[in-house]
């Protein structure tokens, strides 16, 4: 059940067009959509504001379509994360309206046309290694309706090279710095800004960065009182966190 859906059954209820129990029976009957390997959280847009996203790794493709189909017809708003080629190439072909970021590993399909977006979310690299994991934190944002400005290769071995973008980001209302080796630059970001900076420590890097350990724990140290830290490669978990900061930003202004 979508929000508006939710928000007209409940308008019915204190207007006295509905039971009590008919009300409770709409929404116990519509949590779940039991299927033949899942069972697809329906009433999570609900409870948290986005629907259930789906983790691509393990699953068949056949059961990947079953559940995507399942979120449309509930007319909820659709991300895949971490797909394999043929899992893309299958949701392309049957969702041809969906958007697949291939360096991201994303798919996306949204409920109606509208582009409307309530936040603002800057999303910086360090280097352009970064970027397939910048791009999963950009296409969550994107999916949860959050305007996305991308800012890249303006790691700290070239520091003269953030300052003169700093217009494009000061006014974010969260930004996602994604950065490997050491690690720095999120400390960095948040000694010029006011909003909340949620760091990505990827697995980029030489043998001493231990497939990212070396800047997960230079971020966990930062000096940056307003810095954040998500796992390694963690460009979903970042990009859904500043959505929902952004977006809490901006409805309650």
């Amino acid at each position: 059940m979508n929000r508006d859906a939710a928000a007209e059954l409940a308008q019915r209820f204190l207007n006295g067009d509905l039971p009590l129990d008919a009300l409770r029976a709409a929404f116990a009957g519509d949590q779940v959509a039991d299927l033949a390997d899942a069972t697809v959280d329906l009433d999570r847009q609900r409870r948290c504001g986005y629907p259930e996203v789906i983790y691509a790794p393990g699953k068949p493709v056949d059961s990947l379509l079953r559940i995507v189909s399942e979120l449309i017809v509930r007319d909820q708003d659709v991300l895949v994360t971490r797909l394999e080629p043929v899992q893309a190439q299958a949701l392309v072909a049957s969702f041809p309206d969906g958007t697949w970021k291939q360096q991201a590993r994303t798919f996306r399909r949204m409920v109606g046309s509208s582009t409307q977006t309530a936040g603002r979310v800057a999303v910086i690299t360090a280097g352009t290694s970064d970027l397939p994991v910048a791009d999963e934190a950009c296409e969550t944002a994107r999916w949860m309706r959050v305007e996305v400005v991308e800012i890249s290769d303006v790691g700290v071995a070239g520091p003269h090279r953030l300052p003169r973008r700093l217009p494009e980001f000061v006014d974010a209302d969260a930004i996602v710095v994604v950065a490997g080796m050491e690690g720095a630059l999120p400390s960095v970001v948040g000694g010029f800004v006011d909003c909340p900076v949620i760091a990505v420590p990827t697995s980029v890097g030489y043998g001493a960065n231990f497939g990212g350990v070396a800047a997960l724990l230079s971020m966990l140290n930062s000096c940056a009182a307003n810095v954040a830290v998500v796992n390694i490669d963690a460009g979903f978990k970042a990009g859904y966190l500043a959505g929902m900061i952004a977006r809490k930003a901006r409805t309650t202004d």
